[in-house]
């Protein structure tokens, strides 16, 4: 068919036949979706209006035939549910990603539905926009125009997901595919159709005159998709981003309570590494200027089900402070990352991340650095995009870090630490394990981005918090602090100063840090002069504690 060497059958439809075909010119895999008639200018002038979608969740269009359309070739399985809440939400917020693309640009997708959107293991692929329209410009759509863009007495479409609207042979826009979109989301949770019916009849009438039956889960998402829902169009969500919005405000902490799930086994450095990280990140610098004994400031998050990726990484504050990164299973059984904004109650699947060990958030707060099958990779956070920078074949990194002039630190099991710039290339060791020590590992950088701490694994099996610093290869300075702790700057009186803050008993402790010397300021109780003395007398000094 052309330049296209047909390989195998896909599948069939109402409206044609899906073949996986070569595309001898450029070498790669591509599905061929033949129509069982010619297309009209209609069908050409909606495919090039797809074709101007690129958007990571939509199935990219590559080329059009005199009856045929090349897309490229997603390899997936069709949405379905029930699914757990918080995988509902991540799907939900990629599909809403890709309606609103396609909105911007005035593209009405008509038939969305769990067949036409797959789940791949980078994330949600949208697919299937053969009855998409693209918007004309105001005065030109008249009702010979609205006319044409059906047969007479046909509905284009699925009538599970129709809206009201197109049922009734109306012109169909963005709030038509949000009602679609209700559809299917209120499909996820409850594993069942919002509308059914014995016949095509019956359905309809559902569509038209009832109401779905409630989803029981959580009463605020049971709303938004009622207003989804609602038979007006003026009174469902207007627009994508209002909608995506919404689920992010109705999944709030008072909802909490009906979300919880068994908590996974504990691990004991789990708690301190989380609570060292999101004091860090949130900047303990805001407390410092609050009365000596504030309120205790709680905060709740719900992650969904982690299985055994505690094992490999505890959720990470980005350094901005305003979203989280964690690792855990996807629906595909696979390992993933995944980003959760702190105004949001939903989290998002990172594409291009399954396998994921390890991972670590760029200074920059929108980019991470991941470890996943034996390979080291850079994702843009905003695009999705993944960049191959380090391939240890059968070595496998453990745990990295990323410091503020574009170096990566990251940890060999039985090695020392290793470095390498962001942008890939040749590794050199940043530190060297002397006799007497196993490996080293657990990189943090320091707010001066030379500095780092990282643990060092003694074959005795203790082991010891130590400073290093960028160009000397060497054990680094043991430092008298647990071996779980975070470097941090907060505010001093000639400006930031560096502080070590680690979990010593029952509570958290910030101590000054002189990089140079790789001194620490003593415990409380230990009869130092400084913070945490009983007999010392600078209040200012007493708060930092």
């Amino acid at each position: 068919m052309g330049p296209y060497e047909i390989l195998a059958p896909v599948g069939a439809g109402g409206m044609g036949e899906v073949w996986r075909a070569l595309d001898t010119r450029l070498g790669r895999n591509v599905a061929i979706k033949v129509s069982k008639s010619e297309f009209t200018e209609r069908f050409e002038r909606e495919a090039r209006a797809v074709a101007a979608l690129n958007h990571p969740n939509i199935c990219t269009l590559h080329d059009v035939g005199p009856n045929y359309i090349v897309m490229e070739l997603v390899d997936g399985a069709p949405l379905k549910g029930p699914l757990p809440v918080a995988t509902a939400m991540a799907y939900a917020r990629q599909i809403l990603d890709a309606l609103e693309a396609a909105h911007r640009k005035g593209i009405v997708h008509r038939d969305l539905k769990p067949d036409n959107i797959l789940v791949t293991r980078q994330g949600i692929k949208l697919l299937d926009f053969g009855l998409a329209r693209q918007a004309a410009p105001l005065g030109e759509l008249n009702a010979t125009l609205t006319r044409a863009l059906t047969s007479t007495g046909e509905i284009a479409g699925t009538l599970q997901y129709m809206a009201p609207e197109q049922l009734q042979g109306r012109e169909a826009d963005a709030r038509s595919d949000l009602f679609a979109f209700g559809c299917v989301l209120h499909e996820l949770i409850s594993g069942k159709p919002a509308f059914t019916g014995d016949n095509a009849a019956s359905v309809i009438a559902a569509v038209m005159e009832r109401d779905p039956a409630p989803i029981d889960v959580l009463p605020p998402l049971d709303r938004i998709i009622r207003t989804c829902l609602a038979k007006n169009p003026e009174d469902r969500f207007q627009s994508a981003i209002d909608l995506k919005r919404a689920l992010g405000w109705a999944l709030d902490p008072a909802a909490v309570p009906a979300l919880q799930v068994k908590p996974a086994p504990r691990r004991k450095w789990l708690p301190a590494a989380i609570v060292a990280a999101t004091l860090a990140a949130f900047g303990v610098g805001l407390l410092l200027r609050q009365p000596a004994t504030p309120d205790p400031m709680r905060y709740s998050l719900l992650l969904g089900k982690f299985s055994n990726a505690y094992g490999f990484m505890p959720p990470v504050l980005s350094p901005d402070g305003r979203q989280l990164a964690y690792i855990s299973d996807s629906v595909q059984g696979r390992r993933q990352l995944f980003v959760r904004h702190l105004d949001s109650m939903a989290s998002q699947m990172i594409p291009g991340t399954a396998g994921v060990t390890a991972g670590a958030w760029a200074p920059d707060s929108r980019h991470m650095v991941f470890d996943a099958d034996a390979k080291i990779k850079t994702v843009d956070l905003r695009t999705g995009s993944t960049r191959e920078i380090a391939d240890f074949s059968s070595m496998s990194s453990t745990m990295l870090a990323w410091g503020a002039d574009g170096t990566i630190l990251y940890s060999r099991r039985g090695d020392s630490l290793m470095r390498m710039p962001e942008s890939g290339g040749t590794s050199t060791p940043a530190t060297e394990p002397s006799p007497g020590y196993v490996t080293h590992d657990s990189p943090t950088f320091c707010p001066d981005g030379r500095h780092f701490l990282f643990r060092a694994r003694r074959k005795d099996g203790q082991t010891e918090l130590r400073l290093g610093v960028l160009g000397r290869r060497t054990q680094g300075i043991v430092l008298e602090a647990y071996p779980i702790a975070v470097c941090t700057a907060l505010p001093g009186t000639f400006g930031d100063e560096t502080y070590l803050i680690e979990l010593a008993s029952d509570s958290l402790v910030a101590r000054r840090l002189d990089l140079a010397s790789g001194k620490a300021e003593r415990r409380p109780g230990s009869g130092c002069v400084g913070p945490g003395n009983p007999n010392h007398q600078e209040p200012d000094r007493q708060r930092r504690q």
